[in-house]
């Protein structure tokens, strides 16, 4: 029986000639990599018994700006019950004494807080979607929406986006004959079908979804600033639409799918004087917030005498 793969066997295997295949094992020896080697009829390369991969070596600074990662990223790994905070802690133990002890004060000592919109998606569900994206592989997706409401959908999956504290999948839906995003932390199941796809060339999924996320929703908002647009587009988040020079200033164009929202968190967080073109039901939310806030600033009545 042969006790390993002979040179012309690992040439062969690895495309190049059987004298490059003996160079790269006496690389393999100078690195401390034991590979034996029997001659004869039945012979062979093969590694030692008892051969182990190399450790993974941090320094110091490596190892804190690691542990100080996770913590931002996934505030819930300062505690002991998460997969995150289980992973950290073992690369914490493994790591040697002097480089290990202040990575753990870092982690024991340092409080952080979850951003407001910040959501952790599964981990399995994640790397279904990455796996599909991979293998270019359409899969039907059951999803529940902001509100609540349930949904199916079969989908292209282009790409995993992470956005401020938030998973995406950029995909092509074929429901909706358009290119949707969907937060992968309200993705329920991922199911693989038999059919692939082939995504668009030269796709750009950072700004692909940049452009995504103000489209597609139910309520459509047109909202004109008295103001350049150079001045305006700082105030202004990806999802609420897309921003265009206009005649009075400059002119946003989305759509929404919480227009109370809309008006309360991000229109009246804008600076500068605006009108609402168009929807209806954005016209009601930022007349009732007008209304709230001309109450609230009212002449108080008359005291009773």
């Amino acid at each position: 029986m042969q006790p390993g793969v002979t040179a012309d066997q690992i040439a062969e295997r690895l495309g190049v000639t059987e004298r490059a295949a003996r160079r790269y094992v006496a690389i393999l020896r100078e690195a401390g990599v034991p590979v034996e080697s029997a001659r004869g009829r039945y012979g062979g390369y093969r590694l030692g018994r008892g051969m182990r991969l190399p450790p993974v070596i941090f320094t110091q600074d490596e190892a804190l700006a690691l542990v100080m990662a996770v913590l931002e990223g996934h505030p819930p790994a300062t505690g002991t019950g998460e997969l995150a905070a289980s992973a950290l802690g073992k690369v914490i133990r493994a790591l040697p004494e002097n480089v290990g002890r202040q990575a753990a004060a870092v982690r024991e000592y340092a409080a952080a807080a979850p951003g407001r919109r910040a959501a952790h998606p599964d981990p399995a569900l994640t790397s279904a979607l990455v796996v599909a994206v991979g293998a270019r592989s359409r899969v039907r997706l059951a999803y529940r929406s902001g509100p609540g409401r349930r949904s199916e959908a079969e989908v292209d999956p282009w790409a995993v986006v992470v956005r401020h504290g938030l998973w995406y999948l950029l995909c092509y839906s074929h429901q909706a004959g358009a290119v949707r995003s969907y937060r992968i932390d309200r993705v329920q199941a991922v199911e693989h079908t038999q059919d692939s796809f082939t995504p668009p060339e030269g796709l750009d999924p950072v700004a692909a979804l940049e452009e995504n996320l103000g489209a597609g929703w139910d309520f459509p908002a047109r909202v004109v600033f008295k103001a350049e647009l150079s001045h305006v587009a700082p105030w202004i988040r990806a999802p609420m639409g897309r921003l265009e020079p206009h005649a009075d200033g400059c002119v946003l164009v989305g759509s929404t799918n919480n227009p109370a929202m809309y008006a309360q968190e991000w229109l009246a967080a804008v600076p500068f004087d605006f009108r609402v073109d168009a929807g209806e039901e954005l016209r009601a939310a930022v007349s009732a917030l007008a209304s709230r806030c001309a109450a609230a600033v009212a002449d108080p009545p008359e005291p009773v005498t």
